[in-house]
């Protein structure tokens, strides 16, 4: 792999080496030799003849050897002729910790893009700066100054098949869900911080995970991503692999969005693309550090559920009844089991136990060995796909089921069995219970999600639909567009809009009403005013013509008392359209992954009630209606107590097209929104009440 000799090089130059242990420099040395680096280390520093009993260089080009890996602590100035020292001598990586570029900005953003050229020009892959280093806990490679790595004797480790790799944007977050990891007795491959990524970013190290055959999960602490189209190739080839991925993402108050001028983008926020972007690619999400390593552990410990109908099986009612309450709030099923499974459990618990669902089976069945004998029958049981074990682990002489019951259990069942501790559990019974390859969680929400996420199977990546050709867009046309532009554009795109007229004066406006009758809708129209019921530019249920020509009298009045007054293009004449469900589509250009696609029910209120979806546009028919099936407001399109079914074919049509045009002219449609969008009943199809409209120049 590409970044084999970068993660485990066998030779090692530390430029700017130190003696002090208490400074970064120093603390690199040290750590790279108590975590018994195999390889070559060569510190550079004019200022020592030997360092700890190592030769210490004046210079790279003195070293005389090859270089798999320079590892740059010097002042920030300083970089740049080192890089170029370490190039000259032949070194294929850099790792460079020292901070002081683009995150301080101003000057220091031109020394970060020196360093960019640097690596341009030599070849040198350069991770960094203002990196935290990695730790390769298989090849003993803790290039990190990192306090976490030290060695530890005090923990067993356990799913030493399946190792977590950790790619962090944070270095100190990185390594402290390695920290959290390995206090639970999870084993790890590698763990790598990504500093301002000049050069190697998150996409390489992620792909170089998905490569590594030592790496069951994968980790990622993203704050964005520079390179979407090699991360999403990344994801896809993990998806293909069935290797587990999960992400946290953090910058989600981002305030890009909050002036933006649609519902959509207001709702999608800053994190639309990535959520869309994990969801195509089956990537797991938290928002918790203790959360996250919970969901990785039990990837790594456990195999993946056949479905979400868990048994919980519990010594405490209490507990058991808690647990229940919170798997079932994150979709996990907890069937009664039925009669003669429920006879046999019985058989083997006291009377004031339960055999139902969660099955207490009492402390007194710990010391019977019933426990094990009712887990055993579960574990055989086609009525449940996971099994989830709620105990007190808090003695520091004995635990429940034991270690050879456990791992029986375990080797017996192809069902995924978790652990839970409603108690602090002992040193003594996380070793244990490791010791049969199982970790022990004490988080309710972290179990839930853990159960979710072994529930969770890794569907097929669909293929992005082609894009037909579409009619070029206007060149003089940019920023908003008004509703009746808008609509004009979408009508050239193949996408049926109302019949509707522009009118100017009176005279238009009798025409207007003739040709469409009443009831109507009248809408001031001018691309300074996106949201036009908010200025009193819309009105509904006009009866008569005596009333349409005082009501567009008076609307262009309030427009013109605005400040300042906007340019008014006209007045715009619709027919009322017919009842049904109201549903907002829209579209925002995301600047790295392009078009995303939102859904959700709509109307005025769409941003109180968020019930919204987000997807990667261009997409085909069968994602669009699995889009629509995730909404809450589903059931009333499918005829919720025996409402009308509503035209859901031509909601979906609509979906794709709006899609199809994004995408075909993703490099100007910023914005467009259909809201609302209102459907009809089967067969008579929907109708797109407004729309918004905003371009980006030609």
């Amino acid at each position: 792999m590409i970044l084999d000799k970068f993660l485990a090089p066998g030779s090692i130059a530390l430029i700017g080496a130190s003696p002090d242990r208490g400074k970064i420099r120093g603390a690199l040395l040290h750590t790279l030799r108590r975590n018994g680096f195999p390889g070559k280390i060569y510190p550079v520093n004019p200022s020592y003849a030997d360092i700890d009993g190592l030769r210490c260089y004046p210079a790279v080009a003195a070293i005389g050897a090859p270089i798999d890996l320079a590892i740059i602590a010097v002042p920030a100035p300083a970089v740049p002729k080192a890089l170029e020292e370490c190039g000259a001598a032949g070194a294929a990586n850099a790792l460079i910790i020292s901070s002081g570029f683009a995150e301080e900005g101003g000057a220091r953003a031109a020394l970060q893009d020196e360093i960019h050229a640097i690596a341009r020009r030599t070849g040198m892959r350069i991770s960094g700066p203002n990196a935290e280093g990695f730790h390769n806990e298989l090849a003993h490679v803790s290039a990190t100054f990192s306090p976490v790595v030290e060695p530890r004797a005090d923990t067993v480790t356990i799913a030493e098949a399946r190792r977590i790799g950790v790619v962090a944007q944070s270095g100190g977050i990185g390594f402290a869900l390695y920290d959290r990891g390995r206090a639970l007795g999870l084993a790890f491959s590698t763990v790598i911080s990504t500093g301002n990524e000049v050069d190697l970013g998150t996409a390489d190290f992620f792909q170089h995970l998905v490569d590594d055959r030592e790496t069951g999960v994968i980790l990622l602490f993203l704050e964005s991503i520079r390179h979407p189209q090699a991360f999403m190739a990344a994801a896809q080839e993990a998806a293909e692999l069935g290797k587990p991925v999960i992400a946290v993402k953090i910058g989600a108050t981002q305030a890009g969005f909050r002036a933006a001028a649609s519902h959509t983008a207001s709702m999608a926020g800053w994190d639309a693309a990535y959520h869309a972007v994990f969801e195509r690619y089956g990537i797991l999400t938290s928002s918790d550090p203790d959360e996250a390593i919970a969901m990785a552990g039990a990837l790594a410990t456990c195999p993946h559920a056949a479905g979400k109908c868990a048994a919980i099986v519990t010594v405490s009612g209490g507990a058991g009844a808690w647990a229940a309450d919170i798997l079932s709030g994150a979709g996990i099923a907890l069937p009664e089991l039925s009669a003669p499974l429920q006879q046999a459990l019985a058989a083997e618990i006291p009377s004031y136990g339960s055999p139902r669902n969660p099955v207490d089976v009492t402390a007194q069945a710990v010391h019977s060995g019933a426990l094990a004998r009712c887990l055993a029958m579960l574990g055989q049981s086609d009525e449940i796909d996971l099994i989830v074990l709620v105990l007190s682990m808090t003695s520091t002489s004995r635990v429940a089921l034991g270690t050879e019951g456990l791992a029986a259990l375990r080797a017996e069942t192809a069902k995924p069995v978790l652990l839970f501790s409603y108690t602090i559990p002992s040193d003594f019974a996380r070793q244990a219970f490791a010791a049969a390859g199982a970790m022990v969680q004490t988080g309710l929400t972290a179990l839930a999600r853990q159960a979710k996420a072994l529930a969770t199977r890794p569907h097929p990546i669909r293929a992005m639909p082609p894009v037909a050709p579409h009619p070029p867009l206007p060149p003089g046309l940019g920023g908003a567009v008004a509703e009746y532009a808008a609509k004009r554009l979408l009508a050239e795109a193949g996408i049926a809009v109302p019949a509707e007229f522009l009118v100017r004066d009176e005279a238009e406006l009798d025409q207007a009403a003739a040709q469409l009758g009443f009831p109507l809708a009248l809408k001031i129209q001018s691309r300074a005013v996106p949201h036009k019921s908010e200025v009193g530019g819309v009105v509904l249920d006009v009866e008569d013509i005596h009333s349409a020509r005082y009501e567009r009298t008076h609307m262009l009045a309030r427009a013109a008392r605005l400040d300042p007054p906007p340019p008014i293009d006209g007045v715009l004449v619709q027919a009322m359209a017919p009842p049904g469900i109201e549903m907002i589509i829209g579209v925002v250009r995301d600047p790295a992954f392009g078009p995303i696609i939102t859904i959700g029910a709509g109307g005025f209120d769409a941003e109180l009630r968020r019930d919204i979806v987000h997807r990667l546009a261009p997409l085909d028919t069968g994602a669009a209606l699995a889009m629509l099936r995730s909404l809450k407001i589903w059931p009333l399109l499918d005829g919720y107590r025996g409402r009308a079914v509503t035209d859901v074919a031509a909601l979906v049509r609509l979906i794709v097209q709006l899609g199809e045009f994004a995408a075909a002219h993703h490099e100007r449609v910023l914005e467009v929104e259909l809201n609302p969008v209102i459907v009809h009943e089967r067969g008579a199809g929907v109708t797109i009440v407004d729309a918004l409209l905003t371009l980006g120049p030609a």
